[in-house]
């Protein structure tokens, strides 16, 4: 992801730069020159090079899965087995499943539901795409996961090539427009949750496995937790929605940016398909070098600052193992520790947006008495990184005292 950033922002942003000089280049309305002289970097990123990384992306997820078809033909042929032989029929404990028939038909109903609720803009063909799509991408991704871990799941391919399949089939029948780019963004939030949702189930059960649990019981808790998460993650996505608006600068949404920006450029015809075809052939290059190209395209897509991040983690855990050489992090307290600053984290982002969505985050900011201070809020977010660099490697390389 790093490598992509670099990509992007010393690579690409500099040649248009030097190049384009005077030169006006769709989908920018001005010279290239008085862009950069307008907004710089940024400016030239958002015109150009998130279009380069669309590509990129685009073609990696692409890759990923044309990677993963003799998984997806053993994982289908295994799926028709399973189904043809679930009869119920064994008593012993750890080997009960939920009826099959029980799990087919409610996926029937879901999916009826699905095309007929007026709320959600999908027609029959969405249905259609969302049955097949959703079958085979939930068991690529339980698959994958189950056999080399989650870091593997392709969620982002996969959605990524739904969502293009989809779009271009809604236009090729007609259904074009808001209502066509709302039933084709339905239909990639769909299969990006199922597939996720899939991966993490495979997970869970294979826990259960190993430790004896009745696979009916963690089914039906499944099933539990997914419907009250669908509430509560809802619920806070139309709280930050309130309080700040996905796709500005408090929440850029840059994934969701590109999805949108793929689906409306394949309906309005208007893409500008010689940046994403340099987005598509820098993935197939990084690909060739023997490099998983997704990572990579993701980071040539996304902003710098958020795949720096990543890569100073990245930093502190290769750091850490070295240390502890043979037992790395055996007892897991960096990732514990990391795992609950990340929620932690969440859980205050949803705190200071209800309090922006009440209209008190005014009234009780810090920003006056730092500039007060004359602390420049950019210098005392550098010192809390650091700091929190330092806490990481700290816990994560402390020796196991045999407590967890």
């Amino acid at each position: 992801m790093f490598a992509g950033g670099i990509i992007g922002w010393f690579v690409l942003i500099p040649a248009i730069v030097i190049f384009g000089d005077d030169v006006v280049m769709y989908p920018a309305s001005v010279s290239v020159a008085e862009l950069y002289a307008s907004g710089g970097a940024p400016a030239i990123w958002s015109n150009y090079i998130k279009y380069i990384g669309a590509g990129a992306v685009a073609t990696a997820g692409i890759i990923s899965l044309i990677k993963t078809l003799p998984l997806i033909v053993l994982t289908f042929i295994g799926a028709m087995k399973s189904i043809k032989n679930s009869d119920g029929a064994t008593n012993e404990r750890t080997q009960l499943d939920l009826d099959m028939r029980l799990v087919l038909g409610a996926i029937a109903i879901l999916v009826l539901g699905i095309w007929l609720v007026p709320a959600v803009p999908v027609t029959l063909l969405g249905a259609i795409i969302i049955v097949i799509f959703g079958f085979f991408f939930s068991a690529v991704s339980s698959r994958m996961v189950g056999l080399v871990g989650s870091s593997n799941n392709p969620v982002s391919g996969m959605t990524i090539a739904t969502i293009l399949i989809a779009t271009i089939c809604l236009k090729a029948f007609g259904d074009t427009g808001v209502h066509g780019m709302s039933g084709a963004i339905a239909i990639g939030s769909v299969i990006c949750i199922a597939a996720a949702m899939a991966g993490d189930t495979s997970q869970d059960l294979k826990t259960g496995y190993i430790l004896g649990a009745t696979p009916k019981k963690q089914q039906i808790g499944e099933i539990m937790g997914a419907i009250v998460a669908a509430l509560a993650i809802g619920g806070v996505m139309v709280l930050l929605d309130k309080a700040y608006g996905f796709g500005t600068s408090d929440i850029p949404a840059p994934q969701a940016t590109m999805m949108k920006m793929i689906i409306e450029g394949v309906m309005n015809g208007n893409l500008p398909w010689g940046l994403i075809f340099i987005g598509a052939f820098i993935a197939i290059a990084v690909e060739i070098l023997g490099i998983s190209s997704l990572p990579v395209a993701i980071g040539l897509y996304l902003p710098l600052e958020l795949s720096s991040a990543i890569m100073v983690g990245g930093v502190i855990r290769k750091i850490v193992d070295r240390k502890n050489g043979a037992q790395k992090d055996e007892s897991g307290k960096g990732l514990l520790f990391c795992s609950g600053l990340i929620a932690g984290e969440g859980l205050v982002g949803v705190i200071l947006a209800i309090l922006a969505a009440v209209g008190v985050a005014d009234a009780i900011s810090l920003s006056g008495i730092f500039e007060a201070a004359a602390i420049v809020p950019t210098v005392l977010g550098i010192i809390v990184f650091v700091a929190i660099i330092i806490l990481v490697y700290c816990v994560a390389s402390g020796k196991n005292n045999g407590k967890k």
